[in-house]
């Protein structure tokens, strides 16, 4: 197993000066990976970002995608749905540049949209998104970059919320680029149950989020992690574990994931303690 950090629990837009800055700092915490949040094209030297990561030991495990208004392949606003094919399309160029194989997150949807609509005005929604995604799976193979789409708890959408929802999705694409991405935070308030998830995704499942029932430190909380744990085991799952989690310390993101409190008295503290626990449970 590997374990990564991702960068949003220390700043919204990661630039290079963050790249200088955190990449010492993570690699002597014991991570083997970094997961970007990219805001947008050229926050970061592609190459530089690689060179430093090497010089510590690091890797880029993946990049996260950030799905805002006007980023939503799901429709019906064209000029959103530009927006997020165009946005899709520079993540996985960076991938790419960034020798990471995977672009991760709620691809599929603009965080926040979450409405009750009619069951018709919802299938032309997944209709869209099928064709959407199949466009941007034809660039991830040209990359060679898989894209793998995360369900996200019934507050942050109303499209994907249970790792079923994702398969689905998957198997109507149809294409091999497309794949999952379970976060244990957001599997904790939908699934009836985590485990079973993980094993509904079986080999479909590549990155996996370990992230508390607070946002906090993983291990701190009630998320079943020695169940998610054995079921990761039972699917021969050996990619990324990737902590994210975010504090108040990050006021932009903060705001956007509700967080209002510290669960731990630092960013750092927070990492560190979550993956001394995972390194454990994994042994």
């Amino acid at each position: 197993m590997k374990f990564g950090i991702n960068t949003l629990l220390y700043t919204g837009t990661y630039t290079d000066e963050h790249v200088k800055d955190l990449s010492r700092k993570f690699a002597e915490m014991g991570f083997d990976g970094v997961e970007i949040a990219l805001e947008k094209k050229g926050d970061i030297d592609y190459k530089k970002t690689v060179k430093i990561f090497n010089d510590h030991g690091l890797v880029c495990s993946s990049i996260c995608g950030l799905f805002g208004e006007n980023r939503d392949i799901r429709g019906p606003n064209k000029e959103y749905i530009e927006g997020g094919l165009s946005y899709i399309k520079d993540c996985l160029e960076a991938c790419s540049e960034l020798e990471c194989k995977v672009l991760a997150g709620p691809v599929y949807s603009a965080v926040g949209r979450a409405t009750l609509v009619p069951e018709k005005e919802r299938k032309v929604q997944w209709d869209t998104v099928v064709e959407n995604l199949g466009k941007a799976c034809k660039w991830a193979e040209k990359y060679g970059v898989f894209i793998a789409i995360e369900p996200l708890n019934r507050f942050e959408t109303d499209f994907i919320n249970i790792c079923k929802d994702a398969v689905k999705m998957v198997k109507d694409v149809g294409s091999k680029m497309l794949k999952i991405h379970l976060d244990a935070f957001h599997m904790n308030v939908e699934e009836k149950n985590s485990a079973m998830a993980v094993l509904d995704a079986g080999e479909l499942l590549y990155l996996f989020h370990a992230s508390e029932n607070d946002r906090g430190a993983a291990g701190t909380g009630q998320v079943q992690w020695k169940a998610i744990a054995d079921a990761l085991r039972r699917i021969n799952y050996d990619r990324w574990v990737v902590i994210e989690s975010f504090t108040p310390e990050n006021k932009v993101i903060a705001k956007a994931a509700s967080i209002w409190r510290d669960t731990e008295k630092s960013n750092f503290i927070l990492a560190e303690k979550g993956l001394k626990f995972l390194r454990g449970l994994f042994a």
